[in-house]
């Protein structure tokens, strides 16, 4: 059968989300990858970067988890016992269980509506009604003199390694360096990290950036704010390599982990029949509902307007959608964010002073965690929790926290930037003491306060 109304090419999040929609709703599928049918995040991100986390964690705290059990407990999560490289068999049984075809190779596109793929040594022409584009990210190898001879990992390595490094220089403060070097640090492992910003999570809010940067210190972390690196040599007889810094100083790791941004692979798709140059930066703009061209729709990190699993999981099932003609269009207001360190950090819609750029009439709310009954409870030293509320809406706008549970707290808030639930609901609502949530709940009615109070700016 070399007809479909989907043809997916990229088989990670977005795409397994687009294929199981289409066959859900009966369309007929095609689904080719070059490489692990789940894509990056069960092997490669997600899903190890979390296990070596929580193995950290308890190391850290003096539980009876040394490295060897988390590299076994991480090889368990990602299909890779007794292998040197992942089994991803479970993906594509699952994928050809719904009734979708699955080809391991490369497709590309030959023009509306053709796409050629190329597996088990032969090519072959498939027609689609639709194409769906969900070839995810790469790692970015940074413009550094010398890079190409030093000892460099990519998260495929970092999340993949089964022995310790001597030392580990981690280039780029994003949610990836941060979690990775909370890891290896709590290992045991001298690490510095060097981001080229004034903070560390530029994307998240600041104060989840001052957290991350007061756990990584906490942990032994050598962090490096506002400097970039130059070029890096070798390092000979076992010396760890030196990367140099444009303030003058240097760094050193025996690797350095390569933790600065992604890049997109879109060089060999043939989006130039479609009219694209893809060596042109944002050069597949797309409509706003993920459609590049007729019938052809791109999703996942490429897509923006983030890099997130759950983002692309959303997008790839829209686009089918869309495609199918549901009345639908992407909404990021209530776009989550989290970075699972220790405490985790979680951010979604606007701080203060986005909120203020975008034209809001807009105040915030903080409580130190620290202080709060939950933060009591677990001895934390440091967190917060922040909301941002629009005075003319009476709505949330945007919240972040610094917290042990925060990737799950912060759904309230998510779902109520969704629905538009205005600061009367949220007050009115009854939450669980002593929780994380009971704390928003506390903020909610500061900010209901502040709404009701006749020399509030709005009034």
């Amino acid at each position: 059968m070399d007809q479909f109304d989907f043809v997916i090419i990229g088989a990670g999040p977005g795409g397994e989300a687009a294929a199981n929609e289409a066959r859900a709703r009966g369309a007929s599928v095609a689904v080719v990858d070059r490489d692990l049918f789940g894509g990056s995040c069960p092997y490669w991100g997600c899903i190890p970067s979390k296990s070596l986390l929580h193995g950290a964690a308890i190391h850290a705290g003096g539980g009876d988890y040394p490295w060897t059990r988390a590299s076994a407990r991480r090889d368990y999560m990602i299909n890779r016992v007794d292998r040197d490289y992942p089994d991803d068999s479970g993906h594509v049984s699952r994928l050809e269980d719904v009734g979708a075809i699955t080809y391991r190779g490369t497709g590309s596109i030959l023009g509306p509506s053709r796409v050629a793929v190329s597996h088990d040594g032969v090519s072959h022409e498939l027609t689609a009604t639709n194409i769906v584009i969900a070839v995810g990210s790469d790692t970015k190898v940074p413009r550094i003199e010398g890079i190409a001879g030093i000892r460099t990992w990519t998260n495929a390595e970092a999340t993949g390694a089964r022995e310790l490094p001597a030392s580990l220089l981690v280039l780029g403060g994003g949610p990836t360096g941060v979690e990775l070097a909370q890891v290896y640090a709590r290992f045991g492992v001298p690490v510095t990290v060097v981001q080229s910003g004034s903070r560390l999570i530029p994307s998240d809010h600041p104060r989840n950036s001052d957290a991350a940067l007061q756990a990584l210190l906490g942990d032994g972390v050598t962090v490096r704010l506002g400097v970039r690196a130059l070029r890096a040599t070798a390092g000979v007889d076992g010396a760890p390599d030196t990367v140099t810094l444009d303030d003058g100083s240097a760094v050193q790791g025996h690797v350095t982990l390569l933790a600065v941004g992604r890049t997109f692979p879109l060089e060999h798709l043939g989006l130039d029949t479609l009219g694209f140059d893809v060596s042109k930066r944002g050069a597949v703009p797309h409509d706003g509902r993920l459609r590049i061209a007729d019938g052809v729709f791109l999703v996942g990190d490429p897509a923006g307007p983030e890099l997130h699993t759950h983002q692309a999981h959303y997008q790839g099932t829209l686009a089918v959608r869309m495609a199918l003609g549901d009345d639908v269009t992407p909404d990021y207001r209530a776009l989550p964010r989290a970075t699972y360190t220790d405490p985790e950090l979680a951010f979604v819609g606007l701080d203060l002073a986005g909120a203020t750029a975008a034209g809001f009439d807009a105040f915030e709310q903080t409580a130190d965690f620290a202080t709060t009954s939950k933060g009591y409870s677990v001895e934390a030293t440091f967190g917060h929790v922040t909301i941002v509320v629009d005075r003319d809406s009476r709505q949330l706008l945007g919240a972040a926290m610094a917290t042990p549970d925060a990737s799950a707290a912060i759904h309230e808030c998510v779902l109520a930037i969704k629905a538009r639930v205005t600061m009367d609901v949220l007050a009115d609502t009854i939450h669980a003491f002593p929780s994380t949530s009971r704390i928003l709940n506390g903020l909610f009615d500061q900010a209901l306060k502040e709404l009701d109070s006749p020399t509030s700016t709005g009034d």
